[in-house]
């Protein structure tokens, strides 16, 4: 019995020193490449996470080219389109009244505003029923409209879409990942679930960062757009009082 207890004696020392050994073999080791890891994580830039994304970021990034192209390209069209000049509505009534209607069409020519181009095809029908002439009107203003939102579904499209295509990127991303997982076979580690991973939900940030670009383009947009129809309801109906000013 005593020949036992020190066999088990000893294999219990030379077990804790194994452990002790294997403990700070593993803490020198690790404090280098925690080092490293985080030198490598500081040392990681926007342009390199975009390339990790893959090949999902060529489409993400197109779409966020002509967001940016249609919303400056619209945002000045509009600007142009809400100028308003106060004296306007003054001077056509003083031509209507005079009996300038020409010089009345030659004012909407120059002034070029969609309310000016309202104004103009209602004195270019006036004489006939006041119907016709409130038809006329809004059919130009539905044409008008219809103007400034051009290139506003495609913002749609991108605050919808974008999003739609990082999920997608993402999934086909953790898809490969854990291919190679299984791939790896004995060897597998988590630093080659980790890495998959995180290159996977690149595509997610990009599309909800373009998405959602896209969507705010898109709302801001449409409240400008709204508001001009405000001005040519507001044109169209003191142009109508106008006609029916008596003489």
């Amino acid at each position: 019995m005593s020949i036992l207890a020190s066999i088990q004696a000893t294999a219990a020392a030379i077990a804790d020193t194994t452990a002790t050994m294997a403990i700070a073999t593993t803490d020198t080791i690790a404090l280098p490449q925690g080092a490293d890891a985080t030198a490598a994580a500081a040392d990681l830039s926007v342009w390199q996470l975009c390339v990790e994304g893959g090949l999902v970021m060529i489409p993400l990034a197109l779409l966020a080219l002509v967001a940016i192209y249609v919303f400056f390209e619209r945002a000045i069209a509009i600007r142009r389109a809400a100028h308003e000049d106060k004296s306007f509505m003054q001077r056509i009534k003083d031509y209507i009244i005079d009996g300038e209607l020409e010089s009345a069409r030659r004012l909407c020519a120059q002034t070029a505003t969609p309310y000016a181009r309202l104004i103009d095809k209602g004195i270019s029908r006036i004489g006939r029923p006041m119907n016709d002439v409130l038809v006329a009107i809004e059919n130009t203003g539905n044409i008008e409209v219809a103007r400034l939102g051009k290139g506003l579904p495609w913002l749609a499209t991108t605050a919808a879409g974008a999003p739609m295509i990082g999920f997608l990127g993402t999934v086909m991303g953790m898809v490969e990942a854990f291919y190679n997982l299984a791939s790896a076979g004995s060897s597998a580690n988590i630093d080659v679930l980790a890495g998959g991973i995180y290159e996977a939900l690149v595509t997610t940030v990009a599309g909800l960062v373009v998405g959602i670009i896209a969507l705010f383009a898109y709302n801001y947009l449409v409240a400008r757009i709204n508001g001009i129809m405000n001005v040519l309801e507001a044109k169209t109906m003191e142009f109508m009082d106008l006609l029916n000013e008596p003489s």
